[in-house]
């Protein structure tokens, strides 16, 4: 079976700087844009224009930096949004308008006091209007998660009549799971005529924690484009994490599934990302938190010290780190404290491993974590190391 190409939508610069006390100015933005392009992001979303004057400005300036990538700039489904979407993007060598309305029952209801079949019309004429501006036009339905299938398949129906190229289907409020998200997918790719010749994207909310999980189960089912963003950053809870996703594909080669990213430029750019926006990388953030490779127990450093694959599943090289971290610990071993002291030119023998591993413990059991630093100290205590400090690839042995 031949692999199929997804292609990656990142909204770093839009709904990642959603999240609170998260601003970015425009040379910041162009900045990460022009990452984005080198990492090989197919579309990104630069911005929503309409929402203040630095976001048009931001969305103009990156339409003239970037090449390669398509971009986006966002708006509702109002003529003066879609104008300004479309004035900021006249520089764009690959522009894209991303309009749309809320097609729920309770965003129908609470947010706009409408109707369906005046959400419907709507949506039309945004489309039909977005088209004066740009070719391609992607079609969001805000609270796809939480619209009753056949309804939303209608509204798919009646978009891709109006001339819309790509349809998001948004798990706006992280409800769905994944499995209700992948059928919803299956459903419309099944269900809506001329789905074929239009691309079905997800863009799912990390509320329950299952927007990567959603994401997955969306392209499982046919979606062909994953919205998504560095370090999950986003609304509330954030959303599909751009290095998930793709690591996941890269990782699962049975899925048939292949994207454009250079993985090897993720750390970089998620360093960025979380340098430009404030926002911390949680330790245990899957990919790129500080602890993905790190190893503190015994057990699982002795076997990544024998082999790598014991314990890790991706090669930290692939995501542009350069090796695994032992992380000295109380919970330690012998193991791992003879390779770090081979990494600072020392090789011990048995007996002296021994000696040194009890000074060590009493050692750990008082810290967080062992520095190289500590560990010159510990030799000394164990008057291994009274001639032999700046020696290298040295053996000591106890006499």
């Amino acid at each position: 079976m031949e692999n199929k190409k997804i292609q990656i939508f990142d909204t770093t610069l839009r709904d990642g700087e959603q999240v609170p006390g998260c601003k970015l100015n425009t040379k910041e933005k162009v900045k990460i844009a022009k990452k984005l392009e080198d990492l090989g992001v197919d579309i990104i979303e630069a911005g929503f224009p309409t929402s203040s004057p630095g976001d048009y400005q931001s969305v103009e300036q990156i339409s003239k930096s970037v090449s390669n990538s398509i971009v986006c700039a966002l708006s509702r489904a109002v003529e003066k949004d879609i104008e300004l979407a479309g004035n900021a993007l006249k520089n764009a060598k690959r522009p894209r308008i991303h309009t749309g309305i809320g097609t729920s029952n309770c965003h129908i209801r609470y947010k706009f006091n409408s109707t369906p079949e005046k959400i419907i019309e709507i949506a039309n004429l945004s489309v039909k209007f977005a088209k004066r501006f740009v070719e391609d036009v992607e079609f969001y339905a805000e609270d796809a998660g939480r619209t009753e299938n056949e309804f939303l398949a209608k509204v798919c129906e009646n978009v891709i009549k109006s001339g819309a190229t790509v349809i998001n289907i948004p798990d706006t409020t992280g409800y769905c799971l994944p499995q209700e998200y992948g059928e919803k997918i299956r459903f419309l790719k099944e269900n809506v005529k001329n789905i074929h010749k239009i691309t079905l994207s997800t863009h799912c909310h990390n509320d329950l924690g299952l927007a990567t999980a959603n994401s997955l189960f969306g392209i499982i089912n046919g979606a062909q484009q994953v919205e998504c963003t560095i370090n999950g950053i986003g609304e509330r809870a954030g959303n599909t994490s751009l290095e998930e996703i793709v690591m996941i594909i890269k990782q699962n080669p049975h899925l048939n599934l292949f994207t454009n990213i250079n993985t090897k430029l993720i750390s970089s750019i998620s360093c960025l990302v979380s340098d430009c926006t404030g926002m911390k990388v949680q330790a245990n953030k899957a990919i790129v938190g500080v602890n993905a490779f790190s190893h503190s127990s015994g057990i699982h450093q002795d076997g990544v010290i024998k082999n790598r694959e014991t314990y890790e599943i991706i090669n930290p090289e692939d995501v542009g780190i350069n090796e695994s971290s032992i992380i000295l610990t109380a919970r330690s071993g012998r193991a791992a404290l003879a390779y770090r002291y081979k990494k600072l030119g020392y090789s011990l023998n048995k007996r002296s491993l021994d000696l040194v591993y009890s000074i060590f413990l009493n050692h750990a059991d008082k810290k967080k974590e062992i520095t190289d630093q500590e560990l010159k100290i510990i030799l000394n205590k164990a008057n291994l190391n009274s001639k032999l400090l700046h020696s290298s690839r040295r053996i000591i042995n106890v006499v």
